[in-house]
């Protein structure tokens, strides 16, 4: 009998460490069949930029929004489909927690660091470096937009190679279109004041403890290839892993692979332009990104490795509708840079065939923080985790490699920069703070759009009636107030102990 998520206790396994449920069953069923594989599994992360929970076949898209995503709805239906995965609400938090297993407001980076600006890594420990220490090759690829500072860039924070930008594609290529810059673009002197200011403007390489090697000037013919280019650098990637096979220099690998779409603005491959059924630059890049992901799981078929991979696709945040139509689409309200569910709830699918059941569509929630945990768990590294800081992930191994299992969170806590927002535990979530929904001050509503707002009194959603969030009815929910209260309590006491921290920004 499935257990509540609402009423069930929860563990603490350390005063650093998130509480989280624990199914003993599953647990030891999922220690069996990870004894039983007897190996360091490879791990391959493919991180979409700006792409909507709609946007794949698998969750009622693909086709029927103008892009077919035939590759992934695969990966979904030959392992598990996450209908409630969360981000946080923009691309650098995320990323940044990603790398931590840590909130915003305990990693500092709390938005997107532009032209230039210092990103923050340094003095965190990143789940590529834990895994390097475990053994593990560890490859980055495509964006990484988590700072240019050398202390942030990706060969001195645990990656063996670096291929790709260190800031997102906007910045490189709108200043440079006639059609949003006008006023540069026809500027001999605004052009050279941009090319002037001091931020990278090639991508580039890098090798661990190195520095950078400016690759090519990313103009905007040369980002309509980068996608291609990353993916077959990739692809490259994992055939010289399988070359290694049997040899004494043989060792599991983490791919940690972003791709430039679908970040505005989209300016897909050549192959790609013009062949969705919506003729449009979005959805263009997004059947680009489709058939990358198909690229990267035949390349693993091909060299016997598919079976050893587990591989997850998900998206940096929810869909960015300033720039709409140029963006992606969500059930949920709102988009990127809100704690709506629209600004984070994102795609995530999870597969690893021969451990990972086929065909299970799961509503359990689940973290992007929580991959921190749940892969040094699956490379046998679990004492690895520092414990000098907190670590908002919780294990999710037994929810991943169970048949039915259940998530081990129970509450997801969403911030809004400096602003705590709300919290989610079941199919209920109390909000106290959260942005407008104003168009009258931007072009296009979204998240960044409108104003911050602190209820006078919460409001609570229940995401199963109200997916859309518009009817708050606490007043008639008040006995589920002690279970908010309860895991409030627990979250802002962390705090006290181990104390937020502020490097790049902050909102709210």
């Amino acid at each position: 009998m499935a257990h509540d998520p609402v009423v069930a206790p929860t563990v603490r396994a350390a005063k650093h460490l998130e509480p989280r449920f624990v199914f003993e069953e599953a647990e030891a069923a999922a220690d069996a069949k990870l004894a039983a594989y007897g190996r360091k599994p490879n791990v391959l992360f493919v991180l979409f930029d700006d792409v909507g929970w709609g946007d794949f076949g698998c969750y009622g898209g693909g086709v029927a929004v103008g892009a077919p995503t035939p590759n992934i709805d695969k990966l979904a239906r030959d392992g598990k489909l996450l209908t409630s995965c969360y981000s946080e609400p923009s691309c650098t938090p995320s990323r940044a927690s990603i790398m931590t297993g840590r909130l915003p407001m305990r990693h500092g980076l709390m938005r997107p660091p532009m032209y230039g600006e210092q990103g923050g890594l340094q003095g965190e420990i990143t789940i590529a470096q834990l895994l390097s220490d475990a053994g593990y090759v560890t490859q980055c690829v495509g964006k990484w937009h988590m700072g240019e500072n050398r202390e942030s860039q990706p060969q001195h924070v645990g990656f063996d190679d670096f291929y790709g930008f260190l800031s997102v594609s906007d910045m490189y290529t709108e200043w440079r279109d006639p059609y949003f810059f006008p006023e540069i673009v026809y500027s001999e002197e605004r052009t050279k004041w941009i090319e002037n200011q001091p931020f990278s403007k090639c991508f580039v390489h890098a090798e661990k403890g190195g520095e950078i090697e400016e690759v090519e000037e990313v103009t905007i013919p040369v980002l309509s290839l980068l996608d291609d280019k990353w993916c077959t650098y990739s692809q490259d990637f994992i055939r010289r892993m399988a070359s290694l096979r049997g040899t004494p220099d043989e060792r599991p690998w983490f791919l940690y692979h972003n791709t430039r779409g679908t970040h505005f603005d989209n300016y897909p491959h050549p192959d790609w332009l013009g062949k969705s059924p919506a003729k449009h630059p979005y959805k263009d890049a997004l059947m680009e990104l489709d058939d990358i992901v198909g690229r990267l799981v035949q390349t693993l078929e091909e060299t016997g490795q598919l079976d050893d991979t587990i591989i997850f696709v998900t998206s940096d945040n929810g869909p960015e509708m300033e720039t709409w139509p140029d963006s992606a689409y969500s059930p949920f309200r709102s988009s990127k840079g809100s704690t709506w569910e629209g600004g984070q709830r994102v795609p995530g699918v999870l597969s690893w065939r021969g451990m990972i059941e086929p065909g299970q569509a799961t509503d359990g929630i689940f973290s992007l923080m929580d991959f921190f945990p749940t892969l040094l768990r699956l490379a046998g590294a679990t004492g690895s985790i520092p414990d000098d800081r907190y670590i908002d992930g919780v294990d999710q191994t037994s929810f991943f490699l169970g048949e039915g299992a259940e998530s081990n969170r129970k509450y997801l806590y969403y911030w809004l920069g400096t602003t705590f927002s709300a919290v989610r535990c079941g199919e209920y979530k109390m909000m106290l703070a959260s942005t407008t929904d104003d168009d009258r001050d931007i072009q296009n509503s979204g998240g960044f759009s409108g104003v911050t707002q602190k209820y006078t009194y919460s409001r609570l959603y229940n995401l199963y009636l109200d997916p859309k969030e518009q009817h708050s009815y606490m007043i008639r929910k008040l006995p589920y107030l002690d279970a908010f209260t309860a895991g409030l309590t627990t979250h802002f006491t962390s705090f006290a102990q181990y104390p937020a921290k502020q490097v790049v920004g902050g909102v709210g």
